[in-house]
């Protein structure tokens, strides 16, 4: 036992060696994510806000201005100006300078006023199907209660009294209360630019061994198999608690993302999660040992599975069946549902047991292959010795 641990610290003192004398590496994996987190976390946003539009009013009646008067005094919609025809407006889309357009016909005020159904023309650029979904919303929600207050009106001029009890929606929205698209953006955010790194650093570590022509010598010694995994990795895991702990501070200091549950059990699920990422970088570096190759396999095993199957930015309920099954191989999945639920909900570990069991599963899976592997090289170095 005491031969071991000397084995496996010989090993990750020789492995750190490797990457001080490499600083282009070691700057990457200490600076990148963090300086990713901060990017893409000020970059990425989902809210929608400062719709630009443009007014053709044919009506020109004091309820056609009183209507553009709740658009105009709310945060979500910016005036830019009346225009005079449907080719002005035309022209505004085509530069660019609006996202839509009210066209108010002639009789709008009549017919409200009669009690009928006045046409509104609402027209919404849809080169960005998100911004055009969220402003019809806005827009949906605005009118509706412009009607209501209208019908309202009507009724009290009429001398009818209204008894005020019908129903009244109260919403309450639990665990990001202002909706902010951080809250959802930047736990994914974590758990790709983690999976990346930590599989994308330690993929070179055999296959660097293998062209600088040190892994039959390193093959040669007593170092078993899962000591010269252990070795290997132990470094780098330390370099990813470096980075999981900035990065996740950096999350709460600057986006506000809030921690409502345990800073340690997020930090040991995210260790968990990093050893399995570590380990899978370790096995794609022993199966091709050419450090190229090794970096191309690693990008993508982690960037395009977490980034489009892992639920990170598209809903796995939308997705078809088949495919929905396919996202439970994905371990930056579980972080992401870890991430958010210590942090937004203040949920505990014996809540997220499921998530935890993945991981440790998928850890002890590919380490075991790992080290299959690595041992199938032994007998091929000693055969050439021999």
């Amino acid at each position: 036992m005491k031969g071991t641990r000397v084995r496996i610290a010989a090993l990750a003192e020789k492995e750190w060696t490797q990457i001080r004398r490499d600083w282009q590496s070691l700057v990457l994996a200490l600076v990148a994510p963090s300086f990713l987190v901060l990017l893409f976390g000020y970059a990425l946003s989902m809210d929608v806000s400062d719709i630009r539009f443009v007014l053709l009013d044919q009506d020109r009646s004091f309820m056609s201005r009183q209507f553009m008067d709740k658009f105009s005094h709310t945060e979500y919609f910016t005036f830019q100006k009346e225009v005079s025809s449907c080719a002005d407006i035309d022209r505004e889309f085509d530069k660019g300078s609006i996202r839509a357009a009210f066209i108010i016909p002639h009789g709008f005020e009549s017919k409200i006023m009669k009690g009928e159904a006045s046409p509104l023309q609402v027209l919404i650029d849809g080169t960005d199907s998100t911004t055009a979904n969220v402003a019809s919303g806005y827009i949906a929600a605005v009118s509706s209660e412009f009607s209501l207050q209208c019908t309202s009106d009507k009724l009290s001029r009429a001398g009818v009294r209204t008894s005020g009890r019908g129903i009244r929606l109260e919403p309450r929205i639990w665990y990001n209360e202002s909706m902010k698209s951080r809250n959802y953006i930047i736990p994914g955010l974590i758990a790709l630019i983690l999976a990346i790194i930590c599989a994308l650093i330690a993929s070179l570590t055999i296959s660097r061994e293998n062209e600088r022509g040190t892994l039959e010598m390193l093959l040669s010694t007593p170092v078993r198999p899962h000591e010269l995994v252990i070795g290997k990795m132990l470094p780098y895991l330390l370099i990813g608690l470096f980075d999981i702990i900035l990065s996740i501070l950096l999350s709460f200091i600057l986006f506000d993302l809030p921690l409502r549950g345990s800073f340690t059990e997020l930090i040991l699920i995210s260790m968990l999660f990093l050893t399995g990422m570590t380990e899978m970088g370790i096995l794609i570096s022993t199966v091709t040992r050419a450090q190229v190759i090794s970096v191309q396999i690693s990008m993508m095993l982690t960037y395009l599975p977490t980034f489009i199957l892992s639920g990170f930015m598209f809903p796995v309920a939308n997705m078809p069946f088949i495919v929905q099954g396919i996202t439970f191989l994905i371990p930056a999945k579980y972080l992401i549902t870890v991430i958010k639920g210590i942090a937004l909900k203040g949920t505990g570990a014996a809540m997220l047991s499921a998530q935890i069991i993945f991981l440790s599963v998928f850890t002890a899976v590919i380490f075991a292959a790992a080290v299959c592997k690595l041992s199938q090289l032994y007998p091929y170095r000693r055969k050439r010795h021999d």
